[in-house]
């Protein structure tokens, strides 16, 4: 299920590395006494879509929105009655309107832009390693970390993949910085094949790592 949320404008720039605040402000809605936190998230969100950028910051627009995706529709049901009570959410912005969106039906491929930069990453020897969308294990990862949140989901795991498309031109990778810890992400699009319910989970949860903060999330 998806929330799409219509938002008003801004009072004062907002900052570039935002992304903690949207993370803040979905925890609210959650309320205090939720279990996600710390856990591992069957859920993603996108940035804000339809910013002006200056050189001060970013300012919402008439246009501006984002989403929240969940494969639980008890969650989104929370997080729904979190918004209605307190809909404020930083330098002056609050939700003006909240419609849902149920999962497509897919087929056994569908190919995804993504809504927020993918973050790869594993711990290795020599600590923590961020891998970009051209290296060659990227994409096992990939597939991996989805089997991991289907088998959380007691979903079948069988047969479903997750690449890169490695024939996108504008692929890039970028540093994003989350309260001051930088990671190297991917902005790429990606394929995903499986059945259509792992593909429509997929839709929900997410690719990559750290989706419960901002990364990875599915156009």
């Amino acid at each position: 299920m998806r929330l799409h949320l219509k938002l008003t404008k801004s009072s004062s720039p907002i900052p570039f590395n935002y992304q903690h605040l949207l993370t803040g402000c979905f925890h609210k809605w959650l309320g205090k006494s939720n279990v996600e936190h710390g856990a591992i998230s069957m859920y993603s969100f996108s940035w804000l879509q339809n910013v002006k950028a200056t050189k001060k910051g970013l300012h919402v627009t008439p246009e501006t929105s984002f989403f929240i995706n969940f494969y639980d529709a008890e969650i989104a049901k929370k997080v729904i009655e979190g918004i209605l009570a307190a809909p404020e959410m930083f330098h002056g912005v609050s939700v003006q309107e909240v419609y849902m969106q149920e999962a497509p039906n897919f087929a056994n491929k569908a190919y995804f832009y993504v809504a927020s930069p993918v973050l790869v990453k594993r711990d290795t020897e020599k600590g923590k390693k961020h891998y970009q969308y051209f290296e060659e294990e990227t994409n096992q990862l990939l597939t991996q970390t989805l089997q991991l949140k289907l088998e959380k989901a007691g979903l079948s795991t069988e047969g479903v993949s997750v690449r890169f498309d490695s024939n996108y031109t504008k692929s890039k990778t970028k540093i994003v910085s989350y309260k001051e810890i930088k990671n190297k992400v991917n902005i790429c699009p990606v394929v995903i094949e499986g059945s259509p319910e792992q593909i429509a989970f997929a839709w929900n949860v997410g690719v990559g790592n750290s989706t419960g903060i901002g990364f990875g999330a599915l156009m």
